[in-house]
């Protein structure tokens, strides 16, 4: 560890790694690291002419862009004076030839229901949306907000939103009325789009309550459109309210779409679990949906034949990204599911690759972990083998659950892509090229073309080969953030102030000899313990590598004698029971792991760990737990509760 106690200890090492399989590499687009290679050094040779070589190939403009970037640190604007829409690139340009037929949505509904929309129908439904919102009054510059389930109208609103010029801000369908109204009114929105419910487990959501809730103090939003999706009762407010489906039936299906400024805002989204006023973070037109369509179509190989399914819901980043914008804009079939992976049985994942023949599957490690957890009956009850292609997001995969995906998923023939971005980057940004990049478990290898990322220490410099220090980016992308909504001093302050001139991502990282990052976890989950700074992840990693565990999560606790503890919550597989010699025996594996240093000091075991529904662990309430305090904060996208009370009852 270095002086000036900034630099990470790494302790997790990896030594398996697997190449891409010939036949998946011989039809790739990328076709061998040499070619990844000589991709990377032409755009670090000239990261603007490669870029623009990108937008113009991968997209359709209305007018070319006069100039490339403009960076007034640490501000950009990329390809200045061009100008598109979202819409257009996504469905119109598809239409002209046989993908007009083809499946753009394939949508399954949690109760079974299931429909497909092909691209001229979903370009139809679109042109008719942005005709409603345009006959109550949403114009181009507008914002408009969407609280709504994973139903196709979510992603034909966001699209009709684009249609015409309105930004959209999407709050997810699990926050309260209270996080709706201050997004809401932080964004300015003047329209809002819900639905009467949602299916969740089994049960219903009652999204319009929370609408109506919310609406009481938003001034600024002058209609509700109402989409009917669960049927249950709802309030309704004459005047404001409407339900989507009258109002759809009211216009016609042709929609010019209006060319936008390749700078013009396209999406506010707010990053969860914030207190004080929301965090909007902006992600304009251009550049964004040139970073999808390129990363969408060399990190998943995307291939007119394929069936892709990324499993996140809409209402967070992937979503946009890459359940909706990436894939359509490349002409591919995008497969939405609405409801929970264990509803009605631990195989609806599994039931739904199968059905549909899925070829690429998208997903989170604590998904992959949480089938695990349910046992390997469940995927074995189904033919997996359209899969061609694995994909993690989310968080660092441990190399246990990377292994069994590997084996139990993908059958030992599928490459898996584990993907390091974040709301901020609005695309991936590292991440194996599953035809040109030999793969490490729980590595997410190296950055694609055009991207520049590095480690250093708090003075900015590099740290070398496996040593542990803050992932930055030194050089813009045409995918990134732009500013906070209404607070560029914001945005400065907290991307750009920690080391002057690069992006902060917030993540601690390491290099190894290959040039291969690690992402270990947000440097607030790095803890000092007795001089050791350590990234929780890599204890974690460790604890799951032991065959009794399905899930671990770990976090600080204040000690009188360390300084931090480590606490670990546990969740064992079928068959172990929790007691005080396994606790021994997980602590001693830990040692032979890592080291007596990183033994955790607390061992709890649970049936479940505090997770949003995007799959992440919500460690900052485990840290309130550890250390005996009350929960602060935001909870309002906790997927469960009664997690939280059985936590507590299981204090020691």
């Amino acid at each position: 560890m270095s002086d000036s106690g900034t630099v990470i200890e790494s302790v997790l090492q990896e030594r398996r790694k697997f190449p891409p399989p010939e036949k998946f590499a011989a039809a790739a687009h990328i076709k061998s690291f040499d070619e990844y290679k000589k991709l990377y050094a032409e755009a670090a040779k000239d990261p603007e002419a490669f870029w623009a070589t990108i937008a113009e190939k991968e997209l359709t403009w209305f007018r070319k862009w006069d100039r490339v970037l403009e960076w007034d640190v640490p501000f950009a604007k990329w390809f200045v004076g061009g100008t598109l829409n979202v819409s257009y690139n996504c469905l119109d340009r598809h239409l002209d030839g046989w993908r007009r037929n083809k499946a753009a949505l394939i949508w399954e509904g949690e109760p079974g229901d299931r429909r497909t929309l092909t691209y001229h129908e979903l370009h139809r439904e679109v042109c008719r949306a942005a005709n409603v919102l345009k006959a109550l009054g949403v114009k181009k510059g507008d914002r408009v907000g969407l609280y709504m389930p994973l139903v196709p109208e979510l992603a034909i609103a966001m699209l009709a939103c684009t249609r015409i010029g309105a930004t959209h801000s999407i709050v997810f369908g699990g926050f309260s009325a209270e996080a709706v109204r201050d997004r809401m009114n932080d964004a300015q929105a003047k329209l809002v789009i819900t639905a009467d419910g949602g299916y969740r487990r089994g049960g219903t959501v009652a999204l319009k309550d929370a609408v109506d809730q919310a609406m009481t103090e938003c001034p600024s939003v002058e209609h509700v459109l109402v989409v009917k999706r669960t049927g249950q009762d709802v309030r309704w407010t004459e005047g404001r309210d409407r339900w989507w489906h009258d109002e759809v039936a009211k216009v016609d299906s042709k929609c010019e779409a209006e060319p936008v400024d390749s700078e013009h805002p396209l999406f506010i989204l707010y990053t969860s679990g914030t207190t004080g006023r929301p965090k909007g973070v902006v992600h304009t037109t251009g550049g964004y949906l040139t970073h999808v369509t390129y990363s969408s179509k060399l990190v998943f190989d995307l291939k007119d034949t394929d069936t892709y399914w990324c499993t996140a819901d809409i209402g967070w980043v992937t979503g946009h990204s890459y359940v909706v914008y990436g894939p359509l804009a490349n002409g591919a079939t995008s497969v939405m599911y609405e409801g929970a992976p264990n509803t009605p049985q631990p195989d609806r994942f599994w039931e739904i690759v199968a059905r549909y023949g899925v070829t690429i599957l998208y997903t989170a490690p604590t998904l992959i972990r949480t089938v695990i957890k349910w046992g390997a009956q469940w995927p074995e009850k189904h033919d997996l083998s359209s899969l061609r292609l694995l994909g993690t997001v989310g968080e660092p995969i441990n190399p246990e659950a990377w292994m069994w995906y590997h084996g139990k998923i993908g059958g030992e023939r599928c490459p898996i892509v584990d993907t390091w971005w974040q709301t901020e980057t609005g695309g991936i940004m590292i991440s194996p090229l599953p035809g040109a990049t030999p793969t490490k478990p729980g590595s997410g290898t190296l950055p694609l073309p055009g991207i520049f990322p590095d480690v250093v220490d708090r003075e900015g410099n590099s740290v070398g080969p496996n040593q542990g220090g803050l992932l930055v980016v030194r050089k813009p992308w045409p995918g990134m953030l732009r500013t906070i909504y209404g607070d560029p001093d914001r945005y400065v302050k907290q991307y750009w102030s920690e080391l002057p001139g690069n992006y902060f991502t917030g993540d601690g990282a390491r290099r190894d000899e290959d040039g291969y990052y690690w992402v270990m976890g947000r440097i607030d989950d790095v803890v000092n313990v007795s001089g050791h700074r350590l990234g929780t992840m890599e204890v974690e990693s460790a604890l799951v590598a032991h065959r009794s565990v399905a899930e671990a999560a770990v976090v600080d606790r204040p000690d009188e004698l360390k300084g931090q503890a480590l606490a670990a919550f546990v969740t064992l597989e079928g068959g172990y029971q929790a007691s005080e010699d396994l606790k021994k025996e997980l602590r001693d594996h830990v040692a032979k792991e890592i080291g007596a240093f990183a033994k955790p000091d607390d061992i709890r075991f649970t049936d479940a760990l505090p997770k949003t529904r995007s799959g992440k662990i919500m460690r900052r309430l485990l840290r309130d737990i550890a250390a005996g305090r009350d929960s602060a904060g935001d909870t309002t996208t906790l997927e469960d509760y009664t997690v939280l009370a059985r936590l507590r009852e299981s204090e020691e």
